[in-house]
């Protein structure tokens, strides 16, 4: 893909300083085209748009911006799609403020297929990181591209289990293309480009400005059928993204944790508001009503014998030493074994905790 005549129109409405979604499709309703809007005198851009903004888009366009969007452009990997083009995610069509532009990095065709956002708590714990792995993984070997935010936390998690499953990944970010960030996640964002996709609405050279998360937001919730948070406090900011969801129409799911644990409370507070409680991906796969979907869930039901007794919350060797009349040395190697396999955790003061 080269930056051709039509786009660089598009490129330009774009690039005009200040002017904003709402503005840019005021004028394309007015006018038809990027195109034409470029041909209409000061007088006539003047009554759609503020004398200022109208002297904006007759002031002289900055042809390096071509050159670096059309170097990008270079790499098959990269694309550009306005909101004209068949492409774009006809789920954003029907957002408020649809991005005019998309940049996207890796398979276009991700953008239009059944997906489901996985967003949470950049500050995860072991277990959310591992639940966020695993409805990514089951929900995407289901047939839903798992969407997120590529942060750190339960976003990569969902992204790591989406890439696992045959439906793939989609990371929304808010950076421009040629950035990666956070810089952790550079291998996974190397995956997502190969495997999956990475899209974003700003130019190419944004830096991670605290503004354009929460904006981008709506593009992660706005791609889904429904969002799911995972592990969020109550300051998380997933809960915009789950207020984005609701206001667009979408269900919004989540699962509950400890009463005691600040990562749970966001999950909780959404509960209260109506967020379905979700327990496995087969609960939301019913509930958008993808039942043929939800028929390929597996739900893998062998616990170990110690499981009984330990549960979700941290527990002592002591405790289960009473409730499990097993001694303390054959507790110990139990412990290890479930430790060394992913299914528990061992936390500071002798405390070890269920991973699911």
């Amino acid at each position: 893909m080269t930056a051709d005549s039509g786009l660089v129109s598009w490129l330009q409405l774009f690039m005009v300083p200040g002017l904003g979604g709402e503005n840019q499709r005021r004028l394309l309703k007015a006018f038809g085209s990027p195109s034409a809007v470029f041909e209409q005198s000061f007088a006539e851009l003047s009554l759609h748009v503020k004398p200022a903004l109208a002297r904006s888009i007759s002031s002289d366009f900055d042809p390096s911006i071509i050159d670096v969007v059309s170097t990008w452009l270079d790499d098959p990997l990269n694309h550009i799609l306005t909101i004209a083009d068949e492409q774009y995610p006809q789920s954003l069509l029907n957002i408020h403020d649809p991005p005019l532009l998309l940049f996207v990095k890796g398979r276009l065709d991700l953008l239009n297929v059944p997906s489901l956002a996985i967003v949470g708590s950049r500050n995860a714990s072991m277990q959310g990181t591992r639940n966020a792995e695993a409805f990514g993984l089951a929900a995407s070997e289901a047939g839903l591209c798992i969407v997120s935010g590529l942060a750190q936390g339960i976003d990569a998690a969902a992204h790591v289990g989406g890439l696992k499953g045959r439906a793939s990944s989609i990371a929304v970010v808010g950076t421009g293309l040629d950035k990666v960030y956070p810089a952790s996640n550079r291998d996974l964002a190397h995956q997502l480009a190969h495997s999956g996709t990475i899209v974003s609405e700003f130019p190419l050279g944004t830096p991670p400005l605290a503004a354009n998360f929460p904006r981008r937001n709506r593009i992660i919730s706005g791609l889904g059928l429904g969002c799911l948070v995972v592990e969020a406090s109550i300051q998380s900011g997933s809960l915009i993204t789950a207020r984005l969801a609701v206001e667009q129409g979408k269900d919004v799911f989540a699962i509950p944790g400890s009463i005691h644990s600040p990562q749970t409370k966001g999950c909780h507070a959404l509960i209260k508001q109506g967020a379905k409680l979700v327990e496995s991906a087969h609960d939301i796969l019913e509930e958008l009503g993808l039942e043929s979907m939800a028929a390929s869930v597996k739900n893998n039901s062998a616990e170990h014998p110690l499981f009984v007794h330990l549960g979700f919350d941290p527990v002592d060797v002591e405790v289960l030493v009473q409730r499990s009349g097993l001694t303390i040395s054959e507790l110990s190697a139990i412990l290890l074994q479930l430790e060394l396999d992913g299914h528990i955790a061992s936390l500071p003061g002798g405390l070890y905790q269920r991973i699911a």
